[in-house]
């Protein structure tokens, strides 16, 4: 299991915020880290806010603050030109990095090169990170789709489907990360999993494209928090000792 830094400081007291400050996640991603559903946004069910409140709950004394740096319809290639504003600037404990889903319409030279750009500016800066794949794209054109978007939908489930581009690209995502160290938290391969079960995965998608419904995002939600305390979030909260009152400083 990877020894992450945040893990180490939730677990602290006064004296572990007296020394490090502010505990800051940064996630990089696409549509679906920034809250697109199917014609809205929503940033309360949104993974990375899940994942904030299980933080926060079981260990409770130290926040942590979600640093939300992902934008609809862009690839990897926008945060690692945005890197320095966008993550850099936050001197982050962690980042969440989550792109495949846009970049799967472009080369796998396109899609990796500033991927592994992101990872290692991440060791470059000292920063905890990990890599977490997305959902599948839809297997089919579902009746429900967007009239507008029933071309594209098409597209993306061939990609998904025919001739297996879309796990060609997580697979050599996954490798690039664990060649450099980086952990990846492989949601991906969970809804490859479903699917083998018979879960028709395309009516999990909110767009019946590529963005999960509300409900969905738990499934990141536990998968982060597995990948970084190396256990199943019980959502028990760990007792607090810290006098919270004003001691005269």
């Amino acid at each position: 299991m990877a020894d992450f830094l945040l893990a180490r400081l939730v677990t602290g007291n006064s004296k572990t915020y007296e020394d490090h400050g502010p505990i800051n996640v940064v996630i990089c991603g696409d549509s679906v880290s920034h809250g697109a559903v199917n014609g809205f946004f929503d940033y309360h069910t949104l993974y990375h806010n899940r994942l904030r409140l299980m933080i926060n709950k079981k260990y409770h004394f130290l926040p942590v603050n979600m640093i939300n740096t992902a934008f609809c319809g862009t690839r990897a290639n926008y945060a690692d030109e945005h890197f320095e504003r966008d993550v850099a600037a936050h001197n982050p404990d962690l980042v969440i990095v989550c792109f495949g889903l846009n970049d799967v319409n472009v080369t796998l030279e396109e899609y990796l090169t500033p991927l592994c750009s992101i990872f290692d500016k991440c060791l470059a800066h000292s920063f905890d990170c990990i890599f977490m794949t997305p959902n599948m794209l839809n297997t089919y054109v579902a009746d429900e789709t967007a009239e507008e978007l029933k071309g594209y939908a098409k597209a993306t489930a061939s990609y998904q489907v025919e001739g297996g581009r879309m796990d060609t690209y997580m697979a050599a995502a996954i490798e690039a990360a664990k060649e450099r160290g980086i952990p990846v938290c492989d949601c991906y391969t969970k809804w490859k999993a479903m699917a083998a079960e018979g879960v028709d995965t395309t009516a999990l998608l909110a767009n019946h494209i590529n963005h999960p419904t509300q409900e969905m995002h738990k499934l990141f939600a536990d998968s982060l928090y597995e990948t970084i305390f190396g256990q199943a979030y019980d959502g028990e909260p760990t007792a607090c000792h810290e006098n919270t009152m004003y001691q005269g400083k």
